[in-house]
């Protein structure tokens, strides 16, 4: 695309009306740079907006169309690209968007490639061990959230924090920083007894953010029960050895408050079973959860991750 832009001869337009470049990845997206002021507004074209996602805590972040931003960054304030006077710019696409294919590299045979050396710094230590899915648990609430919590509030990004990501010992203290800065040492606390979350609905939305998953598993996180488990962080969660539930009654959530008790017994067998998991709340009263991890699904469970199940898989 930077190519074509430049065989086209736009890129010179652009650079001459204030624009710069930044290389291809997420970047302002999730705080790498072009952080707003703080209590200033910002236009971005970026596809997501959560409180602190752009680097700055105290951000005033305003998603627009291309076009609404191209109009505000040329009159300094926000523009409707609609109130111009001027006709709508047609861009005529190249006929051929050619690759370079030089800078492609084609990977190495598998024998060859077994023999390679993964490269690794002191901020790269290896991923933890993840413990299989026991039979049954026994676990405290040890946080009790609400509606929409994002992978960003689970595990945020930004200059602070990205850098750190490969290093799931050392990203683990930023751990669910804006929503209950202690968890981190409650989970501490528990070490590897094992705890559970509860939250509302669309838990796990937004960004496709494995850490999310694994750092809080990392942490001791067995079991998150909430009203509704957003689709990717749903696929996540049990691909480190993190079981997804929901609640039969959504009126449930209620009953539930950080520091109740649950157990489950027979986990493995009630899984086969069906979707219905029976739960022992603070040992009076009984919980109706549901699953709908897939038999696939259930063996990465059992194994503690789909790293551990590909490892057997790759034995037998």
């Amino acid at each position: 695309m930077l190519s074509a832009l430049i065989d086209e001869g736009h890129l010179s337009s652009l650079v001459a009306a204030g624009a710069r470049l930044h290389q291809p990845g997420c970047n302002g997206c999730i705080g790498m740079g072009q952080a707003p002021a703080a209590g200033r507004n910002s236009l971005r074209t970026v596809p997501r907006n959560f409180p602190g996602r752009s680097g700055t805590r105290e951000d005033s972040v305003f998603l627009c169309s291309p076009e609404t931003a191209a109009a505000s960054a040329l009159h300094g304030v926000i523009t409707d690209p609609r109130t111009l006077g001027m006709a709508y710019p047609r861009i005529r696409e190249p006929e051929d968007m050619t690759a370079n294919e030089q800078m492609f590299v084609p990977p190495l045979p598998p024998e060859q490639a077994r023999g390679v050396s993964l490269l690794a710094t002191d901020n790269t230590p290896p991923l933890p061990a993840l413990d299989p899915l026991p039979e049954s648990i026994d676990a405290p609430v040890l946080l009790k959230a609400g509606d929409n919590i994002s992978t960003d509030d689970i595990m945020p990004a930004g200059a602070r924090v990205l850098p750190i990501w490969s290093n799931i010992h050392a990203s683990a203290e930023f751990t669910f920083e804006t929503v209950d800065p202690d968890y981190v040492y409650r989970a501490r606390e528990r070490g590897n007894a094992g705890h559970i979350i509860v939250a509302g609905d669309n838990y796990g939305q937004g960004s496709s953010r494995e850490n999310a998953a694994l750092v809080p598993r990392f942490l001791g996180l067995q079991v998150v029960i909430a009203r509704s488990i957003a689709r990717i962080h749903w696929q996540n969660l049990p691909c480190f050895g993190v079981l997804p539930l929901t609640f039969e009654d959504p009126a449930d959530l209620d009953r539930l408050q950080q520091g109740d008790r649950l157990h489950i017994a027979g986990l493995r067998q009630q899984l086969a079973a069906g979707q219905r998991i029976v739960a022992t709340l603070n040992d009076v009263g009984t919980l109706y959860l549901c699953h709908e991890l897939s038999q696939r699904q259930q063996a990465i469970l059992s194994q503690g991750g789909v790293i551990n199940w590909l490892n057997m898989e790759g034995r037998s």
